[in-house]
């Protein structure tokens, strides 16, 4: 097993004078998984915490107003998605639901297939509706944590989640992998430059959650993984001597990246639920040798697989590294777990902090 470096990239000598936290979210369709990050701490001793994700929090809520027979009404900003069923139940069970124009945007890009399902969209809470906040970040919420907690309110957020990107009329898989694409040929591989300090522009749950937070860096949750694993410096020299396969096997995708010399040369994109462990390994093993292409993992209903011309001094991306809350799928194949800056939970929220690292040296 992969053993944890005995240092870290962050880790910092202690000062007199204590600098203001960082916090730093990694925002999950099962987990909200959450660093308050210290620069003048080591990081085993920054605050840790792996919370249900805002979206499963929100469907829990529609489910207590089913049960009640209360009629809800969403307001708020464009989250993830994860609370679809508890929508659907409650208008199967008759009950009314509206949402305002901006919240709408977390279940549907097209507004009016979503009014076609029963969804009336509206300003303004109705009548004896339940108003529920629908947002990835709620300062109030954190606020009182971290209060509660007796922990110190961050001088800085930032936070990563999964963007599938607004494509109306479009396929929302496909329209995804101009993020890859941007990273493979504009970005020339750099993971870092998936940290962004302005989204672009299709990207509107993470220009909702950039606004949320106050303006930090924000992230896609596939490119913080790659960068959590690349926080622990013993795997940055391995990527630097041989190929990586990085594999984050998250509750809901899949992402697999291969890694080599500080470049990003392959990605590859599928929903966790579709593969099983015999069907991931195989392909897998074809994509660390570019033998697999982007509509074979489309047609399969994932998202697909690009690769650039890959370099014969990577050895065939032959070592693969398992991250994320399924990773044991793969427990029986020649894999390794690592753990990035001791937790790997927090692999995500230590990818923020290396996108830092790695922008600063770039």
């Amino acid at each position: 097993m992969f053993q944890k470096a005995p240092t870290t990239a962050f880790q910092a000598a202690p000062s007199k004078a204590a600098s203001a936290p960082i916090l730093c979210l990694d925002i999950g369709s099962g987990t909200q998984d959450v660093l308050l990050y210290y620069p003048d701490r080591e990081i085993e001793n920054c605050p840790k915490l792996v919370l249900p994700a805002p979206a499963r929090v929100l469907g829990g809520r529609i489910r207590a107003c089913t049960a009640k027979g209360q009629a809800v009404h969403l307001h708020g900003c464009n989250m993830g998605g994860g609370f679809h069923g508890a929508v659907k139940a409650h208008v199967a069970a008759g009950l009314s639901i509206s949402t305002t124009t901006a919240a709408a945007y977390s279940l549907a890009d097209d507004l009016d297939n979503l009014r076609s399902q029963g969804m009336e969209i509206v300003e303004t809470c109705p009548p004896g509706a339940v108003a529920l906040l629908a947002a990835d970040y709620d300062q109030a919420f954190w606020a009182t944590a971290l209060d509660t907690l007796g922990l110190d309110r961050p001088g800085q957020v930032m936070a990563c989640a999964q963007d599938h990107g607004f494509h109306p009329g479009k396929s929302n898989r496909m329209g995804r992998f101009v993020l890859w694409e941007r990273l493979l040929h504009e970005a020339e591989g750099r993971p870092e430059s998936l940290l962004y300090d302005t989204p672009p522009a299709e990207f509107t749950r993470l220009a909702d959650l950039h606004r949320s937070i106050g303006g930090g860096p924000v992230a896609d949750t596939g490119a913080a993984a790659v960068l959590g694993a690349l926080f622990e410096p013993g795997i940055r020299a391995r990527a630097e001597a041989r190929g990586l396969t990085l594999v984050n096997i998250g509750n809901s995708h899949t992402v697999a990246f291969l890694v080599f010399r500080g470049r990003v040369w392959g990605v590859y994109e599928h929903h966790t639920g579709l593969v099983d462990a015999p069907k991931l390994w195989e392909q897998l093993s074809r994509f660390r040798t570019g033998g697999v292409e982007f509509m074979e993992i489309f047609d399969d209903r994932g998202h697909g697989a690009m690769h650039m011309d890959l370099p014969a001094e990577a050895q065939g991306f032959a070592e693969t590294l398992v991250l994320g809350p399924r990773r044991t799928m793969l427990a029986e194949y020649p894999v390794e777990f690592p753990a990035p800056g001791g937790d790997m939970m927090l692999a995500g929220c230590f990818g923020l902090l290396e996108g830092l690292r790695s922008r600063k040296q770039s």
